[in-house]
């Protein structure tokens, strides 16, 4: 069997665990990395096993490369994943797809252009009871949905002294803890429930008005620690918190809470959806159990067990029931689907996999969420 060969670009949190997750199919070979210098692409591939390396615009050039995973910082995944496309590679882009809806809107035309297949990471909806509560759904078990309270919670910038390329607006965009963790939320509420996000009240805080810099390089989550000396006073523009309110094309209404300063939540994405039969309620940090709620009966929690899920969402689970699995596991199944489209050829017509055009509907929602935050009211989608 001929493996779809792909290039890697980025290697910071997300990169080495896209790297991890393809190395897990059978039909793929991770067989290049690349970097912002040749000298630190050659550094970082030593160190995953990855045999060439390259800088971005040599990648491109290297036409056994079929496939490019786009996991830099913000600011480039436009550029990156346009010079992709029009290299005629197939592109699996981390979220945000950009920095603003224009240029998004630009990449899902070329990608529909090219018939290229193209990705955008919102790889949580590929926890297996996010598919089950999917499926549920759709056949009726929830019942219409009443309304949704929904929370993304973290610490890792819970001190003045935890900084991160995520709070340059430069660097990452006018949005930060809903850019990059609401918008993985609202993904998934909107995947679950089929409903369209139509109208949002936001109200943003900013806890760390200034933060302290390191002057040397920190890497995501490695929890290095400096001296005083090695921090500069820097200003930060960008949200630690936020509270949304959700109106759906239902008429029903919802809401949500995004933090990076909740001290002890260390990555928890927790929904409760409640509909007219049930209500299921679900949480990233126990992601093998959903409880659902009965108003004449017994509550349930039903386990990850592929015996008890529906047929349509056995797909996405590896391992029998009491088996877990989690974060790493739904990038893998993600792109499990993906991969089958590529070694298709081409874009599905209906794809099961978040696309292009889903990473512009994120940022669509994103950016009224910003405008109702300035404006202090409701705002439309």
């Amino acid at each position: 069997m001929e493996k779809v060969k792909v290039g890697v670009v980025g290697t910071g949190f997300i990169g080495p665990a896209h790297i991890e997750a393809l190395r897990r199919l059978p039909n793929v070979e991770v067989a290049a990395l690349c970097e912002v210098t040749v000298e630190l692409a050659k550094q970082k591939a030593e160190g995953l096993g990855i045999q060439r390396y390259y800088t971005f615009e040599d990648l491109l050039k290297q036409d056994d490369i079929k496939s490019v995973h786009i996991c830099t910082p913000n600011f480039l995944h436009y550029s990156q994943s346009k010079a992709a496309l029009e290299a005629g590679k197939h592109v699996v882009c981390e979220k945000p797809l950009a920095k603003d809806l224009k240029e998004a809107e630009e990449l899902v035309q070329l990608a529909a252009q090219t018939g290229l297949v193209n990705a955008v990471h919102f790889n949580l909806r590929y926890y297996p009871l996010a598919r089950q509560m999917k499926v549920m759904r759709e056949k009726g078990d929830l019942g219409e949905v009443y309304s949704i309270i929904g929370s993304y919670l973290q610490d890792w910038l819970f001190y003045e002294t935890d900084y991160n390329w995520r709070l340059e607006p430069d660097k990452s965009g006018d949005s930060r803890a809903i850019a990059d963790i609401g918008s993985h939320l609202m993904d998934v509420l909107e995947y679950i429930t089929g409903l369209k996000t139509v109208a949002v009240m936001a109200d943003f805080n900013t806890i760390h008005k200034t933060r302290k810099k390191p002057l040397k390089p920190v890497e995501t989550y490695s929890g290095k620690m400096l001296q005083p000396e090695d921090y500069a006073d820097v200003p930060i523009n960008t949200e630690d918190h936020a509270n949304v309110l959700l109106r759906f094309d239902n008429g029903n209404r919802g809401v949500i809470t995004v933090s990076q300063v909740s001290a002890g939540r260390k990555n928890q994405m927790k929904l409760e959806i409640a509909g007219s039969k049930k209500t299921f309620a679900w949480n990233s940090e126990a992601p093998n159990e959903l409880w659902i709620g009965n108003r004449d009966g017994y509550n349930e929690t039903l386990m990850r067990d592929p015996s008890l899920f529906y047929p349509e969402a056995r797909s996405v689970i590896s391992f029998p029931g009491g088996h877990n699995e989690g974060f790493p596991d739904t990038s893998k199944q993600m792109f499990k689907e993906v991969y089958a489209a590529i070694e298709a050829g081409k874009q599905p017509e209906a794809p099961t996999f978040p696309t292009f055009a889903d990473g512009y509907r994120e940022l669509l929602i994103c950016e009224k969420i910003l405008e109702s935050n300035r404006k202090q009211g409701w705002v439309e989608i």
